[in-house]
Protein backbone atom coordinates (compact mmCIF):
# COMPACT_ATOMS: atom_id res chain seq x y z
CA UNK A 1 0.00 0.00 0.00
CA UNK A 2 1.38 3.31 -0.51
CA UNK A 3 2.53 5.60 2.06
CA UNK A 4 0.06 8.67 1.12
CA UNK A 5 -3.12 6.03 0.92
CA UNK A 6 -1.68 4.68 4.31
CA UNK A 7 -1.72 7.74 5.75
CA UNK A 8 -5.20 8.26 4.33
CA UNK A 9 -6.74 5.53 5.84
CA UNK A 10 -4.91 5.75 8.86
CA UNK A 11 -6.16 9.74 9.64
CA UNK A 12 -9.57 8.19 8.58
CA UNK A 13 -9.42 5.44 11.19
CA UNK A 14 -8.72 8.47 14.21
CA UNK A 15 -12.29 9.26 14.74
CA UNK A 16 -13.82 5.96 15.04
CA UNK A 17 -10.32 4.61 17.20
CA UNK A 18 -10.83 7.93 19.83
CA UNK A 19 -14.78 7.06 19.95
CA UNK A 20 -13.47 3.21 20.77
CA UNK A 21 -10.91 4.36 23.39
CA UNK A 22 -13.85 7.06 24.85
CA UNK A 23 -16.12 3.99 25.24
CA UNK A 24 -13.15 1.83 26.72
CA UNK A 25 -13.13 4.73 29.07
CA UNK A 26 -16.50 5.00 30.20
CA UNK A 27 -16.94 1.47 30.86
CA UNK A 28 -15.93 0.80 34.56
CA UNK A 29 -12.77 -1.10 34.54
CA UNK A 30 -12.47 -4.70 36.05
CA UNK A 31 -10.19 -2.72 38.90
CA UNK A 32 -9.78 0.42 40.26
CA UNK A 33 -8.92 0.59 43.47
CA UNK A 34 -9.83 3.17 45.37
CA UNK A 35 -6.41 4.08 46.94
CA UNK A 36 -5.93 5.62 43.43
CA UNK A 37 -7.80 9.02 43.10
CA UNK A 38 -9.51 9.64 39.57
CA UNK A 39 -10.74 13.00 38.97
CA UNK A 40 -13.09 12.88 36.18
CA UNK A 41 -10.57 15.07 34.39
CA UNK A 42 -8.40 12.81 34.07
CA UNK A 43 -10.25 9.99 32.20
CA UNK A 44 -9.69 11.36 28.61
CA UNK A 45 -6.00 10.68 29.35
CA UNK A 46 -6.13 7.86 30.54
CA UNK A 47 -8.06 6.65 27.63
CA UNK A 48 -4.96 7.97 25.43
CA UNK A 49 -2.33 5.71 27.14
CA UNK A 50 -4.95 2.88 27.35
CA UNK A 51 -4.78 3.04 23.28
CA UNK A 52 -0.81 3.40 23.23
CA UNK A 53 -0.72 0.62 25.06
CA UNK A 54 -2.99 -1.78 23.79
CA UNK A 55 -4.22 -0.48 19.86
CA UNK A 56 -1.13 1.00 18.33
CA UNK A 57 2.12 -1.11 18.05
CA UNK A 58 5.70 0.17 17.80
CA UNK A 59 5.45 0.35 13.83
CA UNK A 60 3.17 3.12 14.23
CA UNK A 61 2.39 5.64 16.61
CA UNK A 62 -0.23 8.58 17.35
CA UNK A 63 0.25 12.74 16.37
CA UNK A 64 -1.31 14.43 18.98
CA UNK A 65 -1.49 17.33 20.72
CA UNK A 66 0.56 17.94 23.79
CA UNK A 67 -1.77 19.13 26.02
CA UNK A 68 -4.91 18.13 25.24
CA UNK A 69 -4.56 13.88 24.88
CA UNK A 70 -8.63 13.76 22.99
CA UNK A 71 -6.76 15.62 20.18
CA UNK A 72 -5.33 13.04 18.20
CA UNK A 73 -4.77 13.80 13.88
CA UNK A 74 -3.77 10.87 13.41
CA UNK A 75 -2.39 6.95 13.44
CA UNK A 76 0.83 7.18 11.57
CA UNK A 77 2.21 3.60 10.28
CA UNK A 78 5.61 3.11 8.83
CA UNK A 79 5.94 1.14 5.88
CA UNK A 80 8.08 -2.45 7.42
CA UNK A 81 11.60 -2.03 6.77
CA UNK A 82 11.93 1.58 6.77
CA UNK A 83 14.82 3.05 8.91
CA UNK A 84 14.15 5.31 11.77
CA UNK A 85 15.73 8.44 9.76
CA UNK A 86 13.42 7.69 7.31
CA UNK A 87 10.69 7.59 9.75
CA UNK A 88 11.59 10.88 10.85
CA UNK A 89 11.48 12.33 7.97
CA UNK A 90 7.94 11.51 7.34
CA UNK A 91 6.75 12.49 10.93
CA UNK A 92 8.66 16.06 10.03
CA UNK A 93 6.49 16.45 6.90
CA UNK A 94 3.14 15.48 8.46
CA UNK A 95 3.94 17.77 11.39
CA UNK A 96 4.33 20.40 8.82
CA UNK A 97 1.19 19.08 6.99
CA UNK A 98 -1.03 19.99 10.17
CA UNK A 99 1.05 23.19 10.74
CA UNK A 100 0.24 24.03 7.70
CA UNK A 101 -3.83 23.69 8.27
CA UNK A 102 -3.61 24.80 11.44
CA UNK A 103 -1.92 28.27 10.38
CA UNK A 104 -5.07 28.63 8.14
CA UNK A 105 -7.98 27.87 10.71
CA UNK A 106 -5.90 29.98 12.49
CA UNK A 107 -6.72 33.22 10.69
CA UNK A 108 -10.65 32.67 11.27
CA UNK A 109 -11.30 30.49 7.87
CA UNK A 110 -14.17 28.51 8.91
CA UNK A 111 -16.01 28.30 4.84
CA UNK A 112 -14.63 26.62 2.23
CA UNK A 113 -12.40 24.05 3.84
CA UNK A 114 -11.56 20.99 2.35
CA UNK A 115 -12.39 17.89 3.66
CA UNK A 116 -9.17 17.12 5.32
CA UNK A 117 -9.68 21.20 7.15
CA UNK A 118 -13.04 20.32 8.27
CA UNK A 119 -11.45 17.17 10.00
CA UNK A 120 -9.17 18.86 12.32
CA UNK A 121 -11.46 21.79 12.87
CA UNK A 122 -13.61 19.49 14.31
CA UNK A 123 -11.37 17.43 16.67
CA UNK A 124 -11.29 21.14 18.83
CA UNK A 125 -14.95 22.24 21.19
CA UNK A 126 -16.86 24.50 18.88
CA UNK A 127 -16.38 27.92 18.42
CA UNK A 128 -12.52 26.79 19.15
CA UNK A 129 -10.65 30.84 19.30
CA UNK A 130 -8.19 31.61 16.56
CA UNK A 131 -5.14 31.98 19.50
CA UNK A 132 -5.64 28.10 20.69
CA UNK A 133 -5.59 27.13 16.87
CA UNK A 134 -2.68 29.03 16.62
CA UNK A 135 -0.90 27.86 19.95
CA UNK A 136 -1.98 23.73 19.28
CA UNK A 137 0.83 24.11 15.85
CA UNK A 138 3.44 24.37 18.92
CA UNK A 139 2.52 21.23 20.77
CA UNK A 140 2.20 18.85 18.17
CA UNK A 141 3.88 15.76 19.26
CA UNK A 142 4.03 12.08 17.74
CA UNK A 143 3.65 9.00 20.53
CA UNK A 144 4.83 5.77 19.46
CA UNK A 145 2.63 2.98 19.77
CA UNK A 146 3.44 0.05 22.56
CA UNK A 147 0.98 -2.72 22.38
CA UNK A 148 3.26 -5.33 21.03
CA UNK A 149 5.81 -4.32 23.97
CA UNK A 150 2.67 -4.26 26.57
CA UNK A 151 1.70 -7.76 25.06
CA UNK A 152 5.37 -8.97 25.46
CA UNK A 153 5.23 -7.47 29.16
CA UNK A 154 2.38 -9.55 30.26
CA UNK A 155 4.21 -12.19 29.15
CA UNK A 156 7.01 -11.93 30.71
CA UNK A 157 6.21 -10.39 34.09
CA UNK A 158 4.94 -14.13 34.89
CA UNK A 159 8.36 -14.57 36.21
CA UNK A 160 8.15 -12.27 39.21
CA UNK A 161 4.75 -11.12 39.74
CA UNK A 162 3.76 -13.28 42.62
CA UNK A 163 7.10 -12.42 44.34
CA UNK A 164 6.55 -8.49 43.62
CA UNK A 165 2.57 -8.55 44.85
CA UNK A 166 4.01 -10.30 47.73
CA UNK A 167 6.68 -8.16 48.51
CA UNK A 168 3.91 -5.37 48.24
CA UNK A 169 2.06 -6.41 50.67
CA UNK A 170 4.71 -6.65 53.09
CA UNK A 171 5.50 -3.23 52.35
CA UNK A 172 1.85 -2.60 52.67
CA UNK A 173 1.57 -0.89 50.01
CA UNK A 174 -1.30 -1.21 47.26
CA UNK A 175 -0.71 -4.81 45.67
CA UNK A 176 -1.87 -3.36 42.18
CA UNK A 177 1.40 -1.15 41.88
CA UNK A 178 2.88 -4.55 40.08
CA UNK A 179 1.60 -2.99 37.01
CA UNK A 180 4.05 0.00 37.23
CA UNK A 181 7.10 -1.81 35.60
CA UNK A 182 4.44 -2.06 32.47
CA UNK A 183 5.49 1.68 32.27
CA UNK A 184 8.60 1.78 32.89
CA UNK A 185 10.03 -1.25 31.10
CA UNK A 186 7.70 -3.68 29.80
CA UNK A 187 9.18 -6.38 32.59
CA UNK A 188 12.65 -6.25 30.88
CA UNK A 189 14.97 -6.55 33.30
CA UNK A 190 17.72 -5.11 31.03
CA UNK A 191 16.05 -2.38 29.81
CA UNK A 192 18.14 0.85 29.52
CA UNK A 193 16.98 4.66 29.31
CA UNK A 194 18.84 7.29 28.00
CA UNK A 195 19.65 9.38 30.83
CA UNK A 196 20.97 5.84 32.84
CA UNK A 197 17.61 4.39 34.23
CA UNK A 198 17.89 0.47 34.32
CA UNK A 199 16.41 -3.02 35.53
CA UNK A 200 12.82 -3.84 35.38
CA UNK A 201 11.51 -0.92 38.06
CA UNK A 202 14.08 1.77 36.10
CA UNK A 203 16.05 3.32 38.70
CA UNK A 204 18.57 5.71 38.37
CA UNK A 205 22.30 5.52 39.69
CA UNK A 206 21.83 7.93 42.50
CA UNK A 207 17.88 6.61 43.72
CA UNK A 208 19.69 2.86 43.16
CA UNK A 209 21.99 3.52 45.86
CA UNK A 210 19.83 4.99 48.39
CA UNK A 211 18.67 1.17 48.42
CA UNK A 212 20.52 -0.75 46.73
CA UNK A 213 24.56 -2.15 46.22
CA UNK A 214 25.32 -0.39 42.55
CA UNK A 215 29.19 0.34 41.73
CA UNK A 216 31.41 -1.48 39.28
CA UNK A 217 31.48 -4.82 40.45
CA UNK A 218 27.42 -5.61 41.58
CA UNK A 219 24.38 -3.68 39.90
CA UNK A 220 21.36 -4.58 42.13
CA UNK A 221 18.95 -2.75 40.10
CA UNK A 222 19.46 -5.27 37.42
CA UNK A 223 18.09 -7.98 39.65
CA UNK A 224 14.51 -7.89 39.52
CA UNK A 225 13.98 -9.79 42.90
CA UNK A 226 16.10 -6.95 44.90
CA UNK A 227 14.81 -4.05 42.79
CA UNK A 228 11.50 -4.66 43.93
CA UNK A 229 12.20 -4.62 47.39
CA UNK A 230 13.66 -1.15 46.43
CA UNK A 231 10.72 0.08 44.29
CA UNK A 232 8.33 -1.28 47.20
CA UNK A 233 10.15 0.85 49.78
CA UNK A 234 11.01 3.82 47.65
CA UNK A 235 6.87 3.72 46.92
CA UNK A 236 6.27 4.04 50.85
CA UNK A 237 8.43 6.47 51.49
CA UNK A 238 7.32 8.81 48.71
CA UNK A 239 3.48 8.12 50.05
CA UNK A 240 4.01 8.79 53.64
CA UNK A 241 5.96 12.33 52.69
CA UNK A 242 2.77 12.92 49.56
CA UNK A 243 -0.05 11.48 51.85
CA UNK A 244 -1.97 10.36 48.45
CA UNK A 245 -0.62 7.58 46.07
CA UNK A 246 -1.57 9.69 42.94
CA UNK A 247 1.14 11.99 43.93
CA UNK A 248 3.48 9.18 45.46
CA UNK A 249 3.53 7.48 41.90
CA UNK A 250 4.06 10.73 39.57
CA UNK A 251 6.73 10.95 41.95
CA UNK A 252 8.70 8.09 41.13
CA UNK A 253 9.30 9.30 38.06
CA UNK A 254 9.61 13.41 38.87
CA UNK A 255 10.58 12.95 42.68
CA UNK A 256 8.80 13.76 45.90
CA UNK A 257 10.73 17.18 46.39
CA UNK A 258 9.81 18.18 43.11
CA UNK A 259 6.06 16.90 43.81
CA UNK A 260 5.92 18.44 47.06
CA UNK A 261 6.98 21.67 45.48
CA UNK A 262 4.21 21.32 43.30
CA UNK A 263 1.97 21.12 45.90
CA UNK A 264 3.15 24.09 47.56
CA UNK A 265 3.26 26.20 44.79
CA UNK A 266 -0.73 25.33 43.53
CA UNK A 267 -2.05 24.82 47.38
CA UNK A 268 -4.08 21.25 46.17
CA UNK A 269 -2.92 17.60 46.12
CA UNK A 270 -5.73 17.19 43.52
CA UNK A 271 -4.02 15.54 40.35
CA UNK A 272 -5.86 16.83 37.65
CA UNK A 273 -5.60 20.15 39.27
CA UNK A 274 -1.71 19.23 39.30
CA UNK A 275 -1.22 18.24 35.93
CA UNK A 276 -3.37 21.49 33.71
CA UNK A 277 -1.81 24.03 35.73
CA UNK A 278 1.84 23.42 37.50
CA UNK A 279 4.35 24.63 35.34
CA UNK A 280 8.24 23.65 35.96
CA UNK A 281 11.00 23.28 33.28
CA UNK A 282 11.48 19.56 34.59
CA UNK A 283 7.86 18.72 35.04
CA UNK A 284 7.27 17.68 31.16
CA UNK A 285 5.35 15.46 28.98
CA UNK A 286 6.55 12.39 31.20
CA UNK A 287 6.68 13.51 34.72
CA UNK A 288 2.84 15.10 33.61
CA UNK A 289 1.66 11.89 32.19
CA UNK A 290 3.11 9.09 34.63
CA UNK A 291 0.00 9.32 37.00
CA UNK A 292 -2.53 8.49 33.67
CA UNK A 293 -0.34 6.36 32.12
CA UNK A 294 0.52 3.77 34.94
CA UNK A 295 -3.82 3.99 35.53
CA UNK A 296 -4.22 2.80 31.97
CA UNK A 297 -1.18 -0.39 32.39
CA UNK A 298 -3.11 -0.82 35.52
CA UNK A 299 -6.39 -1.17 33.94
CA UNK A 300 -5.11 -3.51 31.14
CA UNK A 301 -3.21 -5.52 33.99
CA UNK A 302 -6.60 -6.19 35.45
CA UNK A 303 -8.36 -7.37 32.88
CA UNK A 304 -5.63 -8.45 30.04
CA UNK A 305 -7.71 -10.67 27.72
CA UNK A 306 -10.21 -7.75 27.21
CA UNK A 307 -7.69 -6.18 25.53
CA UNK A 308 -5.65 -8.92 24.03
CA UNK A 309 -7.31 -12.58 24.11
CA UNK A 310 -5.87 -15.77 25.71
CA UNK A 311 -2.26 -14.49 27.75
CA UNK A 312 0.15 -17.30 28.64
CA UNK A 313 2.63 -15.93 31.30
CA UNK A 314 6.13 -17.37 31.71
CA UNK A 315 6.33 -19.70 34.52
CA UNK A 316 7.43 -18.27 37.90
CA UNK A 317 11.04 -17.93 38.55
CA UNK A 318 12.17 -19.36 41.90
CA UNK A 319 15.78 -19.75 41.57
CA UNK A 320 18.28 -21.27 44.44
CA UNK A 321 19.85 -19.07 46.07
CA UNK A 322 23.48 -19.34 47.96
CA UNK A 323 25.56 -16.99 49.95
CA UNK A 324 28.85 -17.23 49.34
CA UNK A 325 31.37 -17.71 51.94
CA UNK A 326 33.98 -16.76 49.86
CA UNK A 327 35.42 -14.56 46.99
CA UNK A 328 35.41 -17.33 43.86
CA UNK A 329 36.64 -16.22 40.08
CA UNK A 330 33.24 -17.08 38.04
CA UNK A 331 33.91 -19.87 35.55
CA UNK A 332 35.25 -21.97 38.57
CA UNK A 333 31.79 -21.50 40.35
CA UNK A 334 30.25 -22.41 36.83
CA UNK A 335 32.33 -25.61 36.72
CA UNK A 336 31.74 -26.82 40.25
CA UNK A 337 27.79 -26.44 39.70
CA UNK A 338 28.60 -28.03 36.28
CA UNK A 339 26.59 -24.69 34.72
CA UNK A 340 27.38 -22.90 31.40
CA UNK A 341 29.28 -19.61 32.58
CA UNK A 342 26.28 -18.11 30.20
CA UNK A 343 23.50 -19.44 32.67
CA UNK A 344 24.95 -18.38 35.58
CA UNK A 345 25.36 -15.44 34.23
CA UNK A 346 21.75 -15.04 32.49
CA UNK A 347 20.30 -16.16 36.30
CA UNK A 348 22.33 -13.64 38.13
CA UNK A 349 22.14 -9.97 36.19
CA UNK A 350 23.41 -7.83 39.06
CA UNK A 351 26.98 -9.16 38.30
CA UNK A 352 28.81 -6.91 36.30
CA UNK A 353 30.62 -7.67 32.64
CA UNK A 354 33.59 -7.16 35.33
CA UNK A 355 33.03 -10.70 37.09
CA UNK A 356 32.41 -12.46 34.24
CA UNK A 357 35.39 -11.11 32.28
CA UNK A 358 37.79 -12.09 35.25
CA UNK A 359 38.83 -8.66 36.44
CA UNK A 360 36.80 -9.36 39.65
CA UNK A 361 35.57 -11.85 41.41
CA UNK A 362 31.89 -13.00 42.32
CA UNK A 363 31.69 -11.37 45.87
CA UNK A 364 31.56 -12.89 49.41
CA UNK A 365 28.45 -12.32 50.67
CA UNK A 366 26.71 -12.23 47.45
CA UNK A 367 23.38 -13.79 46.91
CA UNK A 368 24.21 -16.64 44.11
CA UNK A 369 21.16 -17.79 41.99
CA UNK A 370 21.34 -20.92 40.62
CA UNK A 371 18.57 -22.81 37.94
CA UNK A 372 17.08 -25.13 40.50
CA UNK A 373 17.23 -29.04 39.00
CA UNK A 374 15.70 -32.28 40.26
CA UNK A 375 18.38 -34.29 39.08
CA UNK A 376 21.33 -32.18 40.88
CA UNK A 377 23.07 -32.07 44.59
CA UNK A 378 21.97 -28.47 46.25
CA UNK A 379 24.01 -25.72 45.30
CA UNK A 380 25.38 -25.20 48.64
CA UNK A 381 27.39 -28.82 48.28
CA UNK A 382 28.17 -28.67 45.33
CA UNK A 383 29.91 -25.12 46.01
CA UNK A 384 31.53 -26.86 48.75
CA UNK A 385 33.33 -29.15 46.38
CA UNK A 386 35.76 -25.97 45.00
CA UNK A 387 39.52 -26.65 46.23
CA UNK A 388 40.46 -24.34 48.69
CA UNK A 389 43.39 -22.75 46.85
CA UNK A 390 40.14 -21.23 44.03
CA UNK A 391 38.41 -19.50 47.89
CA UNK A 392 40.09 -16.02 48.43
CA UNK A 393 39.29 -13.64 51.23
CA UNK A 394 39.74 -10.78 49.28
CA UNK A 395 38.29 -8.84 46.42
CA UNK A 396 40.50 -8.23 43.32
CA UNK A 397 41.98 -4.64 44.02
CA UNK A 398 41.44 -2.04 41.26
CA UNK A 399 43.82 -0.43 39.80
CA UNK A 400 43.25 3.28 37.83
CA UNK A 401 44.61 4.99 34.80
CA UNK A 402 44.54 8.83 34.59
CA UNK A 403 43.46 9.93 30.93
CA UNK A 404 46.05 12.30 29.83
CA UNK A 405 45.36 14.87 27.09
CA UNK A 406 45.03 12.96 23.83
CA UNK A 407 43.68 9.91 25.52
CA UNK A 408 41.43 8.01 23.91
CA UNK A 409 39.40 5.06 25.33
CA UNK A 410 40.52 2.29 22.40
CA UNK A 411 44.54 4.05 23.01
CA UNK A 412 43.71 2.66 26.95
CA UNK A 413 42.71 -0.43 25.98
CA UNK A 414 45.04 -1.07 23.50
CA UNK A 415 48.15 0.20 26.52
CA UNK A 416 46.71 -2.00 29.02
CA UNK A 417 45.77 -4.99 26.74
CA UNK A 418 41.61 -4.67 27.83
CA UNK A 419 38.88 -4.62 26.04
CA UNK A 420 37.10 -1.06 25.53
CA UNK A 421 33.95 -3.23 26.44
CA UNK A 422 35.54 -3.76 29.73
CA UNK A 423 37.00 -0.19 30.73
CA UNK A 424 33.20 0.89 29.79
CA UNK A 425 31.55 -1.60 31.96
CA UNK A 426 34.10 -1.40 35.15
CA UNK A 427 33.75 2.78 34.80
CA UNK A 428 30.17 2.69 34.37
CA UNK A 429 30.98 4.97 31.18
CA UNK A 430 27.57 5.87 29.38
CA UNK A 431 29.64 6.28 26.07
CA UNK A 432 33.12 5.19 25.11
CA UNK A 433 33.66 8.61 23.51
CA UNK A 434 33.51 10.84 26.25
CA UNK A 435 36.25 10.61 28.71
CA UNK A 436 37.99 13.57 29.61
CA UNK A 437 41.67 14.79 30.86
CA UNK A 438 42.06 14.55 34.77
CA UNK A 439 39.52 11.67 34.61
CA UNK A 440 40.51 8.37 36.87
CA UNK A 441 39.66 4.91 35.08
CA UNK A 442 39.61 1.94 36.90
CA UNK A 443 41.50 -1.21 35.08
CA UNK A 444 41.03 -4.85 34.72
CA UNK A 445 43.17 -6.83 37.01
CA UNK A 446 44.88 -9.43 35.79
CA UNK A 447 46.61 -12.67 36.70
CA UNK A 448 49.74 -11.40 35.52
CA UNK A 449 51.65 -11.43 38.71
CA UNK A 450 49.53 -14.47 40.05
CA UNK A 451 46.44 -14.28 41.57
CA UNK A 452 45.39 -13.01 44.65
CA UNK A 453 46.44 -15.25 47.64
CA UNK A 454 44.00 -17.92 48.33
CA UNK A 455 42.65 -19.20 51.52
CA UNK A 456 44.64 -22.10 51.20
CA UNK A 457 47.93 -19.88 50.55
CA UNK A 458 47.23 -17.24 53.72
CA UNK A 459 49.00 -18.15 56.86
CA UNK A 460 47.12 -19.11 59.62
CA UNK A 461 44.59 -15.48 61.36
CA UNK A 462 45.26 -14.97 64.89
CA UNK A 463 42.46 -15.79 66.96
CA UNK A 464 39.61 -13.12 67.54
CA UNK A 465 39.20 -12.07 71.60
CA UNK A 466 36.64 -14.03 73.19
CA UNK A 467 34.88 -10.23 73.17
CA UNK A 468 35.03 -9.81 69.84
CA UNK A 469 37.03 -5.94 70.41
CA UNK A 470 40.36 -5.19 69.53
CA UNK A 471 41.99 -1.87 70.17
CA UNK A 472 43.90 0.26 67.43
CA UNK A 473 47.29 0.39 67.84
CA UNK A 474 50.20 3.17 66.57
CA UNK A 475 50.82 1.74 62.86
CA UNK A 476 47.55 -0.20 62.38
CA UNK A 477 45.51 0.40 59.20
CA UNK A 478 42.32 -1.56 58.85
CA UNK A 479 43.24 -3.44 55.89
CA UNK A 480 46.37 -5.01 58.00
CA UNK A 481 43.95 -5.79 60.86
CA UNK A 482 41.56 -7.55 58.60
CA UNK A 483 44.51 -10.08 57.58
CA UNK A 484 45.97 -10.41 61.05
CA UNK A 485 42.24 -11.77 61.72
CA UNK A 486 41.18 -13.56 58.72
CA UNK A 487 38.82 -10.99 57.80
CA UNK A 488 37.81 -8.84 54.56
CA UNK A 489 38.63 -5.05 54.99
CA UNK A 490 34.55 -4.44 54.07
CA UNK A 491 33.19 -6.58 56.53
CA UNK A 492 35.78 -4.65 59.11
CA UNK A 493 34.50 -1.39 57.79
CA UNK A 494 30.66 -2.20 57.19
CA UNK A 495 30.85 -3.77 61.07
CA UNK A 496 31.82 -0.37 62.78
CA UNK A 497 30.23 2.26 60.09
CA UNK A 498 33.94 3.34 58.72
CA UNK A 499 33.05 4.83 55.24
CA UNK A 500 37.03 5.85 55.03
CA UNK A 501 39.34 2.67 55.37
CA UNK A 502 42.43 5.22 56.06
CA UNK A 503 40.45 6.93 59.06
CA UNK A 504 40.79 4.88 61.94
CA UNK A 505 42.98 6.67 65.20
CA UNK A 506 44.77 4.98 68.33
CA UNK A 507 43.23 3.39 70.72
CA UNK A 508 39.53 3.19 69.06
CA UNK A 509 38.03 0.33 69.57
CA UNK A 510 36.55 -1.98 66.53
CA UNK A 511 34.26 -4.63 66.72
CA UNK A 512 35.55 -8.00 64.95
CA UNK A 513 32.50 -9.64 63.26
CA UNK A 514 31.86 -13.10 63.56
CA UNK A 515 32.90 -14.25 66.91
CA UNK A 516 36.20 -16.48 66.58
CA UNK A 517 37.23 -18.28 62.95
CA UNK A 518 35.83 -21.53 63.98
CA UNK A 519 32.57 -19.88 64.87
CA UNK A 520 32.59 -17.41 61.84
CA UNK A 521 32.60 -21.11 59.56
CA UNK A 522 30.19 -23.07 61.31
CA UNK A 523 27.76 -19.79 61.50
CA UNK A 524 28.00 -19.60 57.52
CA UNK A 525 27.64 -23.02 56.91
CA UNK A 526 24.46 -22.84 58.85
CA UNK A 527 22.73 -20.43 57.05
CA UNK A 528 23.78 -17.43 59.08
CA UNK A 529 23.92 -13.82 57.31
CA UNK A 530 26.05 -11.20 59.13
CA UNK A 531 23.90 -7.48 58.69
CA UNK A 532 25.72 -5.24 56.45
CA UNK A 533 25.79 -1.36 56.14
CA UNK A 534 22.14 -0.44 54.23
CA UNK A 535 20.76 -3.52 54.44
CA UNK A 536 17.14 -3.88 55.17
CA UNK A 537 15.16 -7.28 56.34
CA UNK A 538 13.41 -6.91 53.08
CA UNK A 539 16.39 -6.85 51.29
CA UNK A 540 18.05 -10.05 53.11
CA UNK A 541 15.04 -11.66 52.29
CA UNK A 542 14.83 -10.93 48.84
CA UNK A 543 18.52 -12.17 48.29
CA UNK A 544 17.87 -15.35 49.73
CA UNK A 545 14.41 -15.89 48.49
CA UNK A 546 12.44 -15.96 51.63
CA UNK A 547 10.21 -13.08 52.85
CA UNK A 548 10.82 -10.57 55.59
CA UNK A 549 8.28 -11.81 57.77
CA UNK A 550 9.63 -15.72 57.71
CA UNK A 551 13.15 -13.90 58.26
CA UNK A 552 11.66 -12.07 61.57
CA UNK A 553 9.50 -14.50 62.59
CA UNK A 554 12.73 -17.22 62.49
CA UNK A 555 14.50 -14.28 64.28
CA UNK A 556 12.25 -13.29 66.58
CA UNK A 557 12.10 -9.86 66.20
CA UNK A 558 9.73 -7.63 67.11
CA UNK A 559 10.23 -4.87 65.01
CA UNK A 560 11.43 -5.50 61.36
CA UNK A 561 12.65 -1.79 60.96
CA UNK A 562 15.62 -2.55 63.49
CA UNK A 563 18.55 -4.82 62.46
CA UNK A 564 21.95 -3.28 63.19
CA UNK A 565 25.36 -4.00 61.12
CA UNK A 566 26.74 -7.05 62.45
CA UNK A 567 23.95 -8.68 63.86
CA UNK A 568 23.66 -12.30 62.43
CA UNK A 569 20.30 -13.75 61.17
CA UNK A 570 19.48 -17.05 60.77
CA UNK A 571 17.86 -18.04 57.39
CA UNK A 572 14.87 -19.82 57.53
CA UNK A 573 15.14 -23.86 57.35
CA UNK A 574 18.50 -23.31 59.35
CA UNK A 575 18.57 -24.32 63.15
CA UNK A 576 19.38 -21.68 65.67
CA UNK A 577 21.68 -22.06 68.58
Amino acid sequence: MAWGLALAIAAGLTTAASAQGAAQASTPPAARPAAFDRPAGLDHRVAFWKRVYSEVGTNAGLLHDSKDLTIVYETTRAPEGLSRRAYDRILDKRRAHYKAILKKLSTGKRSGLSNEERRVLALFPTGVSNATLRDARKRIRFQRGQANKFKAGLVRMGRWEEYIRQTLREHRVPVELVALPHVESSFNPEARSHVGASGLWQFTRSTGRLYMRVDHVVDERRDPFLSSVAASRLLKANHERLDRWSLAITAYNHGAAGMARAVRKLGTRDMDEIIRRYKSRTFGFASRNFYVSFLAAQEIDADPERYFGPIQKDAPQSPEIVALEHYYRAPKVADALNLPLATLRKANPALLSPVWEGSKHVPKGYGLRVPRRLDAPPARTLLASIPSGDRFREQRPDRTYTVRRGDSLSGIASRFNVSQSELVALNGLRSRHRIRAGQKLKLPVRDIAGPPASVAERSVPAPIPADGLYRVRRGDTLSGIARRFGLSVQDLADANGIRRANRIAVGQVLQLPGGSRTARAGAASAGVYVVKRGDNLQSIAARFNTTAAALAEHNGLRNRNRIQVGQRLYLPGTARP
